[in-house]
């Protein structure tokens, strides 16, 4: 049996909607509503958040908060890689996606060697770079920081000075970048993206599951589908968004985007995925409470949660 760590990360840092960080604690609450004792079973750890900075405004337009979300990229992954450190399983709860990047580096640097793959169920490709994003928002960068990317053919934007220098020395928080590669990531229900992140799944061929193929070919044959993508990978990371959930389903999140997935496929597809002794650690992200009603984002995130974390707790521990 595998013994789960909870890592807590209240950070809304690289969101544009705010009330990200409340995620976490809504999770926790949807819990004790379906009667769970899950957070009692299992211990947690908080990393401490940066969130106060949001009332300074953001000082780099096409990277608002860098200095923030640096300074989160370097606790999440320190977090993370104590934990695997320890022999623990990271289940990773977070406010916003820009964190995940800390979790990568968190594998990286606990396991240097060792390729890792990345499954991202999500509605967004989250592989902008400051010079390319409509928006500055760091949770659409994540996997550009993963992949050292700058995609400057694309390039629509002109940051200068500190902003290029935050960005350089978040590439390699835990260690050198790139942390991944571009073709070992597996995107599933993305459906929202811009041209400069289309270049980039094009370019490098990334492997790409639509909502359409979960429902047609059922979530546990596409996890089957997924993991051997991913064959030649020592490693998996599994990163869950709640905007992968049907807009209809997914009010309480800061980008809802039609067409995704049900709260029941997301949460077998999650579960099977896990299953496999390669997934390393396991995130949920972007859960918002204050623009949901009746907390119903979080009781769909927290079966997710809970449906996953089985998987894991029941599966053969992977040889070493």
């Amino acid at each position: 049996m595998k013994e789960l760590k909870i890592i807590e990360v209240k950070s809304e840092i690289g969101a544009g909607t705010r009330g990200a960080s409340l995620g976490v604690e809504a999770i926790k609450i949807a819990s004790l509503d379906l009667k769970s004792d899950f957070f009692k079973q299992h211990d947690s750890i908080e990393v401490e958040h940066v969130n106060e900075l949001l009332f300074d405004g953001a000082k780099h337009a096409y990277a608002k908060f860098i200095d923030g979300v640096l300074i989160m990229e370097e606790r999440v992954c320190l977090e993370v890689y104590e934990q695997l450190f320890d022999d623990f399983f990271p289940l990773i709860i977070s406010g916003d996606h820009s964190t995940a990047f800390g979790t990568i580096a968190g594998i990286r640097k606990a396991y240097p060697k060792k390729r890792l793959g990345v499954v991202w169920i999500d509605a967004h490709a989250d592989i902008h770079t400051p010079y390319t994003t409509p928006s500055g928002n760091m949770h659409g960068m994540p996997l550009a920081m993963a992949c050292g990317l700058d995609n400057l053919e694309c390039k629509v934007n002109d940051p200068r000075g500190e902003t290029i220098e935050y960005w350089e020395e978040l590439k390699i928080v835990g260690g050198p970048s790139p942390k991944i590669q571009p073709e070992d990531i597996v995107y599933i229900a993305v459906r929202d993206f811009e041209k400069p992140e289309n270049y980039l799944i094009n370019k490098y061929n990334i492997n790409f599951v639509e909502t359409e193929d979960v429902k047609k070919a059922g979530p546990e044959v596409t996890a089957s589908k997924v993991l051997q993508m991913l064959d030649h990978c020592e490693l998996i990371y599994v990163s869950f968004d709640v905007d992968s959930i049907d807009s209809r389903v997914s009010t309480g999140t800061g980008t809802p985007v039609p067409n995704g997935l049900t709260v029941d496929e997301a949460k077998r597809l999650s579960a099977e995925l896990a299953k496999d002794p390669k997934v390393c650690a396991w995130e949920i992200v972007e859960v918002n409470p204050t623009l949901d009603t009746e907390n119903r984002m979080a009781e769909s995130a927290f079966e997710i949660l809970e449906a996953t974390a089985k998987s894991i707790i029941d599966r053969p521990v992977l040889a070493e």
